[in-house]
């Protein structure tokens, strides 16, 4: 008997001896997919078992792993704190797995604290499901049962997809409501709006016409409104029905100035959709009731109890169901696309899309394929391209898997846009650097209305019309003055210099490190000395102007570039200018205040009722996040783009507090900052599972309860409080010395603990 095998054996004779019972591992991923074995037929599940459907590509969907050297992680139970070896077996039938026994991997024993382990067996053979699982030890050496078998179809590499992605769900909703308008007039609520398909079934007495209206917003109750805006949907169609009973399926029309564009096309099996909450159905003249019609919703596969917060403030309540359930449906067509209108993956949506995703559920494909499109099929705003080694390092950091990393570091160093820097050591587009080899370099090689290249941004839109109480400026820029070189571009591009740094350490290449910290070294300097106004402290927006912007203020506050002597100065500049940012540039203007600590201020903002607030979205009636504030700040916003839905991260990331620390949350933090809350519960999905945060404030006691998943720590940050001096953890006192307004209490192992400040 193998040596490993044997002390596995032996061990687990003691364990039984004794009664002991370690739980299994749980919720195994094979290349970050947790549901590897789960098989579809047109986006509906089916129990037929994956190698009989891999043998039937062309009718039944399924994911296909295809990296030569599959990684594999897995969750503790909670009873099982810390790992300290694992053995996993990767077999061709789950028959050999019962016993122990693998003819393609026995990983034996290996001594790690890492909850993955990366496939070191022999060559996988293309179209061949395989099957496998894995037993971990605790930190006595005592082994656990081997895991529930799970298993995965190995397909052929395709250079256009690198990483393995789900099938599309096709998920059958019944609407909420039925209301008889009148005699064979009938008007339907499905609760939310969605990307859809509709079916009918309906009993004619002879051959005639039906009426179908469906639409997004409605103009009075039981009425939807055909001209709520430009493109909030509405259609009517003509629906011929046949004598007898018939189902009838509506067939959406082509987008013509959409599919110009180069949209995401959505797939075969799935067919085409559309977005719609109403839907009224004129000249039935048989029956009609719930068994009459069926919406289809289509969306990337979702755990909807994955995550979940609640508090004492019911709009902060809404707003983060509004955006949760936004992340589920916008992602329609499988990549993060800007909505419904142009169905285009940009930088500044994936982004967005991608700290939100990862707050709502443990699900990281989504963001791995969209980053990879990206890469080679880019869009023009300047800072939209330095997004994408902002969206590489959070895929590293949530995930622990530096494989994305690896293989596109080289497209990541061209995106920094280091070509356009000039002899100051800042970028710029406008001074003659961007020739044809640098653009064909980062993969731009088409116009975009009527230019190539890249051009600044800042924030969108830029030139809207409308001003409100709210703002001073038209457009979305708070006047933002573009010159030659231009901060924003500039705070983006330090950013990058930062984090290739970190990616060049984390791939083990110490000279492109030190090279890379160098460089921000030097732009850091270059940026006080351009940008910085000397009378004011505040950051210009550019070289050649005095006006300092709200942009310009909160991407240096927010990306570590604003000197310590005047912070204070940029924060309360900061506060004076309130949301004079678009939905997108919110994102970055609550990081920046809540980094800088000015989380009551912040709450402020997310919860304000304002127009240019999230609720407004809610109060107009949308149930996704929209593309703008309000329809008078862009008069051709749609209701499905997720880059609307930041709230959805920043609850879970900023006011609650849980974020990363090392990469795959190997270590994190809890550091809450609950501005007016007196109570706030969250369940948070993480790769290494779930973690729990449950704070309570009375007046004399404030606890904050946390469940930190096995193979994890925890770093603790309670909030200071007038008046109470004494901390606790688990019912034990702590001496700990308030730090910058927190008790910090570090290292806090896996499982349930309770602090208590009194």
């Amino acid at each position: 008997m193998h040596r490993a095998l044997f002390y596995f054996f032996i061990t687990g004779i003691v364990n039984f001896a004794y009664g002991q019972s370690l739980p299994a591992p749980a919720r195994l991923r094979c290349d970050l997919l947790a549901n590897t074995q789960a098989v579809s037929q047109r986006g509906l599940p089916v129990s037929i078992p994956l190698a009989e459907a891999s043998k039937q590509p062309g009718q039944y969907q399924f994911a296909s792993i295809t990296s030569k050297h599959p990684s594999f992680s897995w969750e503790l139970e909670k009873k099982f704190p810390q790992q300290s070896a694992y053995r996993l077996l990767v077999a061709s039938s789950p028959a050999l797995l019962a016993p122990g026994k693998a003819d393609y991997w026995d990983s034996n024993r290996q001594n790690a604290k890492q909850t993955k382990a990366t496939y070191a067996g022999k060559p996988l053979v293309a179209g061949t499901v395989y099957y496998w699982t894995v037993q971990v030890c605790n930190e006595k050496g005592q082994p656990t049962a081997l895991a529930q078998t799970a298993s995965f179809h190995y397909g052929e590499p395709d250079p256009a997809e690198r990483f393995a992605y789900y099938p599309l769900v096709a998920e059958p909703q019944k609407p909420h409501l039925i209301h008889k308008k009148s005699p064979g007039t009938y008007f339907l609520d499905f609760g939310k709006d969605a990307l859809c398909q509709l079916t009918l079934r309906l009993e004619s007495p002879a051959n005639d016409t039906v009426w179908v209206e469906v639409g997004e917003a409605v103009a009075s109750p039981y009425t939807i409104n055909p001209k709520a805006g430009q493109r909030i949907r509405y259609l009517k169609t003509a629906l011929p029905v046949k004598q007898g009973t018939h189902a009838y399926k509506i067939n959406w029309p082509v987008d013509a100035k959409r599919n110009s564009r180069n949209p995401v096309l959505m797939p075969d099996y799935i067919g085409e959709v559309y977005p719609f909450r109403y839907v009224t159905v004129s000249n039935v003249k048989g029956p009609f009731d719930q068994s009459s019609v069926e919406r289809t919703m289509v969306h990337y596969p979702f755990d909807e109890t994955a995550a979940s917060f609640t508090s004492s403030d019911t709009i902060l309540n809404q707003i983060w169901d509004l955006c949760k359930y936004s992340m589920k449906a916008t992602s329609f067509t499988g990549y993060y696309v800007d909505g419904d209108r142009e169905r285009i993956p940009y930088e500044a949506d994936a982004l967005i899309n991608q700290l939100s995703h990862y707050a709502v559920d443990a699900e990281y494909s989504m963001a791995r394929r969209s980053m990879t499109y990206l890469l080679y099929h880019p869009t023009w705003p300047t800072e939209w391209s330095l997004q994408n080694v902002l969206i590489a390092w959070n895929d590293y950091l949530y995930t622990g898997d530096d494989r994305l990393l690896q293989t596109y570091y080289p497209e990541l160093q061209k995106k920094i846009l280091m070509p356009l820097a000039g002899p100051n050591g800042l970028i710029s587009t406008r001074t003659n650097k961007q020739t044809d080899d640098f653009l064909t370099s980062i993969h731009i090689t088409k116009l975009f209305d009527g230019r190539r290249g890249l051009h600044d941004i800042v924030d969108w839109p830029q030139n809207g019309e409308y001003i409100s109480p709210e703002k001073e400026h038209k457009g979305e820029t708070d006047g933002f003055v573009f010159t030659t070189y231009n901060s924003v571009i500039n705070a983006y591009y330090y950013r990058n210099l930062v984090l290739m740094q970190r990616i060049a350490e984390a791939l083990h290449k110490p000279d492109d490190a030190a090279f890379y910290k160098t460089k921000a070294q030097d732009v850091f300097s270059a940026f006080r000395t351009v940008f910085r106004d000397e009378k004011t402290g505040l950051i210009k927006d550019g070289d050649e102007t005095s006006h300092s912007s709200l942009h310009a203020n909160m991407f240096a506050l927010a990306f570590g570039l604003v000197p310590a002597e005047d912070v204070k100065t940029v924060r309360e500049f900061i506060k004076s200018r309130r949301m004079a940012c678009s939905v997108y540039g919110s994102q970055f203007l609550m990081d920046a205040l809540y980094d800088s600590g000015m989380g009551d201020y912040a709450f402020d903002l997310l919860t304000a009722t304002t127009q240019r607030s999230w609720y407004n979205m809610i109060r107009v009636g949308s149930t996704i996040s929209m593309e703008a504030w309000d329809i008078a700040f862009k008069p051709n916003l749609d209701l499905s783009h997720a880059w609307g839905a930041a709230p959805a991260n920043l609850i879970v990331r900023k006011l609650m507090g849980v974020e990363p620390l090392t990469p795959g949350f190997d270590t994190f933090q809890i550091k809450p900052q609950l501005g007016r809350l007196t109570q706030a519960n969250a369940t948070i999905p993480t790769i290494k599972g779930a973690v729990t945060v449950a704070i309570q404030k009375t007046t004399h006691t404030e606890t904050l309860s946390v469940s930190v998943p096995g193979g994890s720590k925890a770093t603790i940050y309670m909030p200071q409080s007038a008046g109470k001096t004494r901390l606790f953890l688990d019912g034990k006192p702590i001496r700990n010395q308030p730090d910058n307004g927190f008790f910090v209490v570090k290292d806090v192992a896996p499982g349930q603990h309770v602090i208590e400040l009194k």
